[in-house]
């Protein structure tokens, strides 16, 4: 209570500094180091098509690309788990994955390049298959969005966007280079691109690794090194009856997997992967056309995505070796807009088959098909921007018989889902939003089937042949105001899931002696929000606080028993922002940012988990362009994580649960110490008619 009350203190006090001062300019905020400050004119993807950000009920988050990438992150997904109502569950700096208030997992869909990304995103250890460094933009749903993406969205869409392309006669050339001391990690990315006479085009080849972690308490993590290589070519035209793009990705990654070592400091230093470890092939191929209709369009994408991911306990041969194959497709029809009412229309479906390859099996061969058919509209009248939506949904899944491992199973699942929302504007800046949705989810192959231990989780997973879909009912609630020098907003919900899908210990020790688990499920309850407070009482200084919780339980639970497991730790974020925009001739668009993170204790703890004690940490970071002779010569970051190289332990760290360390004398390893860094941005052809 303390903190909160700091918290709105702090807010109180920046506010009336501000209007102290009086100085009342307009917030300019696209491309700075921060995107906490309001957006308000922003053009959001993820719900029907282009939408202002403001006239969207459900809340959405946008980040540039400015800030992805100019801040050091050890991923994609940790670079945006700092944004409120964002967190991330990780293994090791190599390995993370996106939770949105509160939900991970398989109620997180992940879409890049306009496709769902698909790489058997069910396991704790399996992170996402994509190269940061060629991402443009993120937006983030927060809620129920199975009307747009089908089942799995039920906590929300990340969507990953590619950079926005170059202007018609632009040919550009760039190397990113960047170092991060925590971990060494070094990495370049080299891009070409270009856009002429009605083609574009675009290519990326990208390169990072880092070796072992370390922390002021294990020193260096043993077996915590990674190392990722991309590439990725692009190909498209552009005419007078829409566009067609060709896209072809290769996302190769090897992480090894942490554990408790009697030599904790073996090959610290060294960038090969050390036993055990994961080899994880993806390969996508994505047709992506846009045709114009009339005063309609239509938009379709066809994709076919592998996934192949080995785990090796020695260095000769897979134990575990999974391939995963998917076809997916989607369709969607904007009518013509004859008023301000916007009717999309569309379709979408999967086809998916998994195979074992090693000698070891967590879950069985399987094929699963999925389709779906939605339909939404919008309309302003007045000063109110109504918008809903209606889709149906079925999907069939046949696993095969193994041995005495797995038994045959074939189960289907249909689903009606829909929201309804409304933005209300009653005065110059202020707007107030009301969202109700109906989300659905299938069970995943892993929670029906599993059978067996998955290096990296530390434990022994059974999976419930018999679990029913989890459908959700949310209501979103939102209140912005933007005037000039002050931003603030305020975005509770609350959920209610029948048939929550969870793992709990069932216990006993497997064979192998890890604790066995068993995915089992009953209804829940979360609920929560963000809260935040954004001055600029000059028009270079931009003083950011922003404040995210949410309670998750189990209902008719008493106890320690009502707590759901992998719930993040309430969060207090303050950022101090500096525009020094020239400085001599050399530098131009120079900034700093001071960022101060407040992790309130997690004391509502699921069975098998610890608690976790409060904890802050300090970040700052500068960058600037670099001008020789009038012209831009690089781009240049330079940071520093945990300023004051504080030992902490993130409530959704997986290696919290790597077993007792003897040499510490506590559970599992600690999170990256102090973290030094630089990231250069190096034009290497730039060429416009």
């Amino acid at each position: 209570m303390k903190i909160i009350l700091s918290f709105w203190l702090s807010c109180a006090a920046t506010c009336l500094a501000s209007i102290i001062s009086y100085c009342q300019t307009d917030p300019h905020t696209e491309g700075h180091l921060s995107d906490t400050l309001a957006i308000d004119e922003a053009v959001i993807t993820g719900l029907t098509g282009p939408t202002r950000l403001r006239e969207s009920p459900v809340p959405f988050s946008y980040i540039s690309g400015k800030s992805l990438h100019s801040q050091a992150s050890a991923n994609i997904v940790s670079a945006i788990a700092r944004y409120p109502g964002i967190s991330q569950i990780s293994t090791g700096p190599g390995i993370s994955k996106p939770v949105v208030r509160g939900l991970g997992y398989n109620r997180v869909v992940v879409v890049n390049d306009g496709i769902r990304q698909e790489g058997q995103q069910w396991g704790d250890e399996h992170g996402l298959e994509l190269d940061g460094n060629s991402v443009g933009s993120v937006e983030i749903l927060k809620g129920p969005a199975s009307i747009m993406y089908g089942s799995d969205a039920l906590a929300g869409v990340v969507i990953f966007k590619s950079a926005p392309e170059l202007a018609p006669g632009t040919i550009l050339s760039e190397l990113t280079t960047e170092y991060q001391s925590a971990s060494g990690l070094a990495g370049y990315s080299l891009s070409f691109e270009g856009n002429k006479g009605g083609a574009v085009w675009s290519g990326r080849l990208s390169d990072r690794g880092a070796h072992s972690y370390a922390n002021p308490v294990d020193g260096f993590v043993p077996n915590s090194q990674y190392r990722e290589r991309a590439a990725s070519l692009m190909g498209g035209i552009h005419r007078r009856w829409g566009s067609s793009h060709v896209r072809l990705t290769y996302f190769h990654q090897t992480p090894s997997m942490p554990e408790m070592e009697e030599d904790i400091e073996a090959d610290r230093w060294s960038y090969s992967h050390g036993v055990p470890f994961q080899e994880i092939h993806h390969y996508r191929a994505i047709l992506d056309d846009h045709f114009y209709m009339g005063e309609g369009s239509l938009t379709f994408h066809l994709a076919y995505q592998q996934n192949r991911r080995q785990e090796y306990e020695e260095d000769d041969e897979a134990e575990l070796d999974m391939k995963l194959s998917s076809v997916s497709w989607d369709l969607r029809y904007n009518l013509p807009q004859k008023t301000s009412l916007k009717i999309v229309t569309g379709a979408a479906g999967m086809f998916q088959w998994s195979k074992n390859i090693g000698e070891e099996a967590l879950i069985p061969d399987y094929g699963m098909t999925d389709a779906g058919a939605y339909i939404t509209a919008s309309e302003d009248v007045g000063k109110w921007n109504l918008s809903g939506g209606l889709r149906f949904d079925h999907r069939s899944l046949d696993s095969k018989a193994m041995e005495d491992r797995f038994s045959e199973l074939e189960r289907s699942f249909n689903a009606v889902t829909g929201s309804l929302g409304a933005v209300w504007h009653p005065a110059e800046g202020l707007d107030v939003r009301l969202n109700i949705a109906r989300g659905y989810r299938s069970p995943s192959i892993n929670e029906l089937c599993s059978n067996g231990e998955h290096e990296g989780t530390f434990r022994y997973e059974v999976g419930t042949s018999s679990l029913k879909p989890e459908y959700s009912l949310q209501g979103d609630f939102g209140i912005d105001y933007t005037a000039g020098w002050l931003s603030l907003g305020f975005s509770p919900f609350v959920s209610s899931i029948d048939n929550y899908i969870y793992i709990s210990p069932r216990g006993d020790i497997s064979d192998e002696g890890v604790p066995v688990y068993m995915f089992v499920q009953g209804d829940a309850r979360l609920l929560g929000g963000e809260a935040t407070i954004d001055v600029h009482p000059l028009k270079a200084l931009h003083l950011g606080n922003s404040f995210s919780m949410v309670d998750s339980r189990k209902v008719g639970k008493k106890g320690d028993e009502r707590w759901l497991p992998f719930t993040p730790a309430p969060r207090w974020t303050s950022e101090i922002m500096y525009e020094f925009g020239e400085v001599g001739r050399a530098l131009r668009n120079a900034e700093a940012l001071l960022r101060m993170e407040c992790y309130l204790a997690q004391n509502h703890i699921a069975d098998g988990e610890f608690k976790t004690p409060s904890y802050t940490v300090f970040s700052i970071t500068a960058g600037t362009d670099i001008i020789i002779k009038g012209k831009k010569r690089a781009s240049v970051s330079i940071f520093a994580e945990n300023l004051f190289n504080r030992a902490y332990q993130n409530h959704l760290s997986r290696l919290r649960y790597a077993g007792f360390n003897e040499m510490t004398g506590r559970n599992g390893f600690f999170d990256h110490g102090r973290n030094i860094g630089i990231k250069m941005v190096i034009p290497l052809v730039n060429i416009t008619d």
